[in-house]
């Protein structure tokens, strides 16, 4: 089991309960999955561009990306319904403890001048959206063999009602939001 989630059942379940005063353990929100999202709108160009966009998000997320295409024809873009437009990778589970942990105390760390995230990109139902620049923040990424720096979204779903529930939880994963 992996240090987060062990942490999670010990420590900030009763943490959270102090806190909002809940009846029942099971009423404390959790951290339900972790989508990783990559737009690569060079792909229309050169599908090459694509898979190694797709390794990279492999290589960070510890899990093999799905391909996303689509879902409607916008010609200001020069995109067709269908045509393969970027990536993502649902993590839930351990290997979502293990990349949320790996996020918060190796990658926002080595983000230039970074102050804490956005305290306000809660989308008013407990969800959290971070947007990231470069890929170059995760270790594992090998900044000799990156053709083109990308950016991502990473997106926490979580089980709180309330914003002001699932900043708590995500500060009590040690998210550095800024003050």
């Amino acid at each position: 089991m992996s240090r987060l989630k062990e942490q999670y059942q010990n420590e900030i379940v009763d943490a959270m309960v102090k806190k909002f005063g809940y009846k029942n353990k099971m009423e404390v929100p959790k951290l339900s999955k972790v989508v990783i999202n990559m737009g690569v709108g060079e792909a229309k160009e050169n599908a090459k561009i694509l898979e190694t966009a797709m390794k990279d998000m492999e290589i960070i997320a510890g899990q093999k990306p799905v391909m996303t295409k689509a879902k409607n024809s916008v010609a200001n873009f020069k995109i067709r319904e269908g045509m393969p437009i970027g990536c993502k990778v649902t993590l839930r589970g351990e290997k979502m403890y293990e990349f949320v942990d790996r996020l918060v105390n190796l990658a926002l760390p080595r983000v230039r001048d970074f102050r804490g995230v956005n305290p306000n990109a809660f989308d008013g139902r407990g969800n959290y959206a971070l947007g990231i620049k470069e890929q170059l923040i995760f270790p594992e990424i090998e900044y000799d063999k990156v053709d083109k720096i990308r950016g991502m979204d990473v997106i926490f779903v979580t089980t709180a009602r309330t914003d002001e529930e699932a900043r708590e939880l995500l500060t009590q994963f040690n998210m550095p939001f800024a003050k």
